[in-house]
C-alpha cells in the first residue's frame, strides 16, 4: 500500500513548469524554427501538445508535435513472462526528423532508461541535427549518462519514493505527489 508523503506540484505550480520549459525552449533554441516536439507515451505526449499549445501563445507558431513508441526498445522486455506480451500503441511522427532539433518529452526522468529507448526509436526514424529532453519531473538515480535540457521540477527522492504524475486529460486533475513505497 502506497502512503502520500506530499503533493508537490499543484495545478498551479504544474501550468507555471510548463509555460518555464516552453520560454526555455524558445530560448534555447533561438525560436521553434525546425523543433519537433515528441512525446513519450503516454503522458509524455500530453505535456508535449501542452508545450506545443504555450509555444504558440508565446510565438504565434505550430510546433509539430509527434507520439514515440518505445515499447519494443525497452531493455526490460527480455525479463517478461510469455503472458505479459508487449503492447504496441505506434510512432506517430508529423515530420521526416531528419535535420530537426527534436525536443523529447516525458513525465518523469529516473534511471535513464526509458529515455536511452527513446533515443534508440527515435534514431531509427531519422537523423535529427538536435536532441533535446525535456521532463516535468526529474528524480535523481541516473543509471545511464542521461540528463534532462529542460525540467519542470527536480524533487531528489530516495529509491522507496514513487513519484505519481496526474494529468487533467488522464486523471482530471493536474498535481504530482510524492509516495513511500
Amino acid at each position: 500500500m502506497k502512503e502520500q508523503l506530499r503533493t508537490i506540484i499543484d495545478q498551479d505550480a504544474f501550468r507555471r513548469a510548463m509555460t518555464r520549459i516552453a520560454h526555455e525552449i524558445i530560448e534555447r533554441n533561438k525560436g521553434v524554427e525546425d523543433c519537433v516536439l515528441v512525446g513519450i507515451k503516454t503522458r509524455g505526449i500530453y505535456l508535449a501538445e501542452r508545450l506545443a499549445t504555450k509555444i504558440h501563445e508565446i510565438e504565434g507558431i505550430t510546433v509539430p508535435v509527434g507520439e514515440l513508441d518505445i515499447t519494443l526498445y525497452r531493455d526490460d522486455l527480455t525479463y517478461r513472462t510469455e503472458d505479459e506480451n508487449p503492447l504496441l500503441q505506434g510512432t506517430q511522427l508529423p515530420v521526416d526528423i531528419t535535420g530537426k532539433k527534436i525536443i523529447l518529452v516525458d513525465d518523469v526522468l529516473y534511471t535513464g532508461r526509458t529515455v536511452r529507448a527513446a533515443l534508440d526509436a527515435l534514431i531509427d526514424h531519422g537523423r535529427p541535427q538536435v536532441i533535446q529532453l525535456a521532463v516535468l519531473i526529474d528524480r535523481g538515480h541516473r543509471e545511464l549518462p542521461i540528463r534532462p535540457d529542460f525540467v519542470g521540477k527536480n524533487v531528489p527522492t530516495s529509491k522507496h519514493e514513487k513519484i505519481a504524475v496526474q494529468m487533467q486529460e488522464v486523471d482530471k486533475i493536474d498535481q504530482v505527489d510524492l509516495y513511500q513505497g
